[in-house]
Formats: C-alpha cells, sequence, structure tokens
C-alpha cells in the first residue's frame, strides 16, 4: 500500500503511521557532505550542518539574558515584596511585613512600597542561648498535662529556663515583659521579631500551637513566663477568659485551674498575672496560688496594673521569689505616653539599679519600645531579663518593689 494511502481505518491497531522522510536539498557544498559521508567521519557531518546555518547541529537551546548588578554587602539579601509577604500571608500592607519580620528594609527613594528588590538587613542572631524545654529533670505528668516541678537538689525551673545574663555585672539596668502573646499571631511574630532578645514575653494559656510560640520565642533569645488568667474587679464584664482563678473559689478549685494553664506550654520562668486585681487583693484566695508556684520552682511577676495588689507582703510570707513591675508602659496607649513612662524608667534604673515595668502586645507598645532601646547601651543602661530580679528576690536581695 502507498504510503500517501494509510489513514486510521486502514492501519492495524497500535501502530503509528509512518513519519515522512526529510529531503534536504544540498547546493554549494553537497559535494563536501557527500564526501564526508561516504567517508564515515563524524567531523564532516557537524561541518556540512554548520555549513547549512545550523552550528548546534539541530540540539534544542535557549537564550537567557544576564543582568550584570552591584554586589550586595555581606548580611544583606535581596527579597521581593511578594517573598517577603509569604511568612506573613495575613499582614495587610508591606510596612506590616516589615514590622512583623524584625528587619529594616531600605526601598527605591520616593517609592511608597518595594517595587522589585529591595536590600533587607537581617537581624543578627541571639548570642544567648537558652537551655532546651522541656527539661526531664523538671517535669512530671499531672491531671491536664505536662507540669513544672522541682528537680533533684531543689532544682529549679526558674533557673534553668532562665536567659543568662552574659554580660553580668553592675549598673543601672532595665527589666521589662510584654505579655499577650500567643492568641494573635501577627503581635506574636512581631514581639518575638522586633523586641530585643532580653524582653522577657508572657504567653496566654489559649490559641493553637503554644508549645511552637514558645519555642520560637526561646529560640529567638527570649526568656517567657505564662500567663494565668486571673479575676479582675468588674468580672465577668471584663473576662480573662476560660479556667479564670476566682476569689469566691474554693483554693482546690483555683489550683485545678492554675495546672491546667501551667500544662499548655513549657519552659516558662515563671507566672504573670492577667487581669487579677480582684483575686490579688483576696489573701484568703491568692495565697494559695502563689504557694503552689514557689512549690513547683517558678517565680512571680505582678504586672504592676493593680495598686491593690498583696504580691509583696504574701509572697515574702510564702518565700515565693516575686517582683512586680514599677511601670506600665501603655497604661495610656499613645506613642508619647509610652515614650514619657520609658524615659521615666531610665531615671529609677539610674536611681534604684534595677528598673521594671510591664506592656501589653499591641503594635504601638512593640514598636515604642523597639525604637527606644536602640540607643539604651549607649546611654549607659543595660537590658536584662525578668528573671534576673526574681532569682535576686529569692535571695532577698531588694531589686523591685516585690522583692522581700
Amino acid at each position: 500500500m502507498d504510503e500517501s494511502s494509510d489513514d486510521i481505518l486502514t492501519r492495524p491497531l497500535g501502530i503509528e503511521p509512518p513519519k515522512a522522510r526529510r529531503r534536504f536539498v544540498l547546493a554549494g557544498h553537497a559535494g563536501t557532505l557527500v564526501a564526508g559521508l561516504a567517508g564515515g567521519s563524524l567531523v564532516a557531518l557537524v561541518v556540512a550542518l554548520a555549513l547549512l546555518g545550523d552550528p548546534h547541529g539541530g540540539e534544542p537551546r535557549a537564550t537567557a539574558a544576564i543582568e550584570i548588578r552591584e554586589a550586595i554587602p555581606a548580611g544583606e539579601t535581596v527579597a521581593s515584596a511578594a517573598g517577603a509577604g509569604k511568612p506573613g500571608a495575613n499582614l495587610s500592607s508591606a510596612r506590616d511585613v516589615e514590622q512583623a519580620s524584625g528587619v529594616t528594609v531600605h526601598r527605591p527613594e520616593g517609592a511608597a512600597a518595594p517595587e522589585g528588590p529591595v536590600i533587607i538587613r537581617v537581624p543578627d542572631a541571639p548570642q544567648v542561648r537558652l537551655a532546651a524545654a522541656p527539661d526531664p529533670r523538671i517535669v512530671e505528668r499531672g491531671r491536664h498535662g505536662p507540669m513544672p516541678r522541682l528537680g533533684e537538689g531543689r532544682l529549679r525551673p526558674l533557673d534553668v529556663y532562665a536567659r543568662p545574663d552574659a554580660e553580668g555585672g553592675n549598673g543601672p539596668r532595665i527589666a521589662i515583659l510584654v505579655s499577650g502573646l500567643g492568641v494573635g499571631q501577627s503581635a506574636t511574630v512581631a514581639a518575638i521579631a522586633r523586641l530585643p532578645s532580653a524582653v522577657s514575653l508572657g504567653i496566654a494559656p489559649y490559641g493553637a500551637d503554644l508549645e511552637k510560640t514558645a519555642a520560637r520565642a526561646r529560640d529567638a533569645g527570649h526568656e517567657i513566663f505564662l500567663l494565668a488568667p486571673m479575676e479582675p474587679f468588674d468580672y465577668p464584664d471584663s473576662d480573662p477568659g476560660p479556667q479564670t482563678l476566682l476569689a469566691s473559689s474554693r483554693p482546690p478549685e483555683n489550683l485545678d485551674r492554675l495546672a491546667w494553664a501551667m500544662s499548655r506550654f513549657t519552659g516558662y520562668v515563671g507566672v504573670v498575672n492577667f487581669m487579677g486585681a480582684r483575686l490579688t487583693s483576696d489573701a484568703a484566695a491568692f495565697e494559695p496560688v502563689l504557694k503552689e508556684i514557689g512549690t513547683r520552682g517558678l517565680g512571680y511577676f505582678d504586672d504592676g496594673t493593680s495598686p491593690r495588689s498583696l504580691t509583696a507582703t504574701l509572697a515574702a510570707r510564702a518565700k515565693v521569689p516575686a517582683a512586680r513591675a514599677d511601670l506600665v508602659l501603655d497604661a495610656q496607649p499613645r506613642p508619647e505616653a509610652i515614650d514619657r513612662e520609658l524615659a521615666k524608667l531610665e531615671e529609677l534604673a539610674r536611681k534604684k539599679g534595677l528598673a521594671l515595668a510591664s506592656g501589653a502586645a499591641l503594635p504601638m507598645t512593640i514598636d515604642r519600645i523597639a525604637r527606644w532601646a536602640e540607643g539604651l547601651e549607649a546611654r549607659g543602661i543595660r537590658l536584662v531579663p525578668v528573671s534576673a530580679a526574681l532569682r535576686a528576690a529569692g535571695t532577698g536581695t531588694r531589686l523591685s518593689s516585690a522583692a522581700p
């Protein structure tokens, strides 16, 4: 059958039609090509194809444009707005991405947002490394999950999980605890990334993946605290959340609720109140809570929001390492008000040696602390973790308004 008559009706199943043979018309150098083929010379074939106008001998090829740019200085990297936004897809603008990532972005002059590549300065990795958590020597299984405990030789989680004070020494020092992490992802990421690693962080016992949140914070050099929900005076209009410790509850019930909160994640050095003005002003309800905290080798930090708190008196009586914030940085959540409190904090540090402050994980608070801390060492003041005050309080040294 002639090839031209082959079609799908006459061709056997599974047999492809024969491919049409290419016919080349050689001109000018045809004699050279025929002579080369007859002699079996591969070199002659390549030369012949080159003469026909295809120097690649029919091989597939592609053309890539190479743009030569200036070298990027060491310690910097290049990223686009799209690439920078992937980790924080829930952030609404390029500025949000920059603040949450903790980097300084240098954009083209006059550009309101990244347009093409930008230079990003990546913060140095933390120089201080925290001990691994959980440490099996100071963990036990409780009703609700893993619980901190005193280890052999009175080994305390307060000591094991604390951020080491690498520099040590005297001089004016400031310790800050920023609380409210673990619930809002954007605020949590921003606090971990933007705040100096010496700033301690308080994590609420709510939200998903709290172990991962705690691990990220500690990997970045921050020591962490557990926020314990405590009853305010206007409860339940103001509600700290599930498992709130109440002044009207019997001690066993409050201790069970505290155990629930303690089992939500590991690696914290102590407990900080979340609200709690009513509970902390009731000695009968609050003292058993403080004793339980101390029995488990933890410290207690009073955020300073309630003037009626009995922390100083009850902690001294129960021999629990405790401290109280001298200032609440964002009691008035305005930039100029926060800046004023930070200036007061410096004055207190120079006067007392160590000044303590608390704040919430609000974008404004995080931003003001991060900006203020940039020139702190140049002003002769050093940031230290809150555990420095708690551990000193446990030895009887008066470092804060709550120290015995």
